[in-house]
């Protein structure tokens, strides 16, 4: 593993190593006004939300690395104290890039990207429609962490409202659908993640239940050459394992049968096929069958 230190390579390296490994990022896609009503619009990944009550939204117009300058939307939120942060998905993510290009103060990037401003509701600056999401922001606070090219600016915002295409709902009207939303997040350098496919899975939230822990699996479990560490933690995850009636009868099961009739005379091959098993069971969600195998 190599180190790094901030403070003994230039600031561009350290930026490039940050942004390559902090990833995937959020963008925060600003819309913002001057104090004479020129409208800004720019994406930012340095960008999350940091709380929900109140809805605390942070993202950073960091000072350029190159020649320590500032950026519009910095001004335009110190002039106004209000900022859109709309929400960029795939359907939009070449025209949200078109955005960052450095025009003039006072040229309109809407017009640029090819964007449709709509008129928010309590804040002056508009949101982008094509957006699947916009929350109406008021600033409240710009802090600043130092004044050389690549320091972060933050600008913390309070979500007044936040706006929802319909279409990217799920089904039952109330969550977002993630396949729906098609959202796009930055890595390093001109790489982007598109959140869809493969790309996309569920993991049970451990706050639902309380696991037994890697730490109290069985030994021949915890010291698998075939299972991983995601593996085991999934394992890990588990409440009450299977008991063992619920063990024998998965023993009759035709799967497990086979894989023991085929290597009944190989028990280190047994083994390694019935982790295999297992860990396939475990892709597949089947928790307490993969316990079964494993405890058969």
């Amino acid at each position: 593993m190599r180190t790094f230190n901030p403070k003994e390579i230039p600031t561009a390296a350290f930026h490039s190593l940050m942004l390559g490994t902090i990833a995937p990022r959020p963008i925060a896609f600003a819309s913002t006004l001057d104090k004479d009503g020129n409208v800004n619009l720019s994406p930012f990944s340095f960008f999350n939300c940091f709380g929900s009550n109140p809805p605390i939204l942070v993202f950073s117009p960091a000072r350029r690395v190159r020649d320590n300058t500032g950026k519009h939307t910095l001004e335009n939120v110190l002039e106004t104290g209000e900022v859109v942060i709309n929400i960029g998905n795939y359907a939009i993510v070449e025209q949200m890039s078109l955005a960052s290009t450095e025009y003039d103060k006072g040229v309109n990037e809407f017009i640029k990207a090819g964007l449709t401003p709509v008129e928010s509701t309590l804040v002056k600056p508009p949101r982008v429609k094509e957006a699947p999401a916009a929350f109406e922001c008021r600033v409240l606070e710009v802090k600043p962490i130092g004044d050389q090219g690549g320091a972060a600016n933050l600008v913390i915002c309070e979500a007044l409202l936040l706006h929802v295409q319909d279409e990217v709902f799920g089904a039952d009207g109330t969550t977002i659908d993630p396949f729906k939303l098609d959202a796009v997040a930055r890595l390093g350098g001109d790489w982007y993640l598109r959140a869809t496919g493969d790309a996309l899975f569920e993991l049970p939230k451990p706050v639902r239940n309380k696991g037994i822990g890697i730490d109290q699996l069985p030994q021949h479990i915890r010291n698998s050459n075939v299972l991983t560490g995601n593996n085991l933690a999934r394992l890990g995850n588990t409440e009450v394992i299977p008991s063992e009636a619920e063990v024998q009868a998965f023993l009759r099961e035709p799967i497990y049968q086979y894989l023991l009739q085929k290597h009944q005379d190989n028990p280190t091959e047994k083994e390694r096929q019935t982790h295999l098993l297992a860990q396939r069971l475990l892709e597949e969600g089947r928790v307490a069958d993969a316990w079964k195998a494993l405890l058969a």
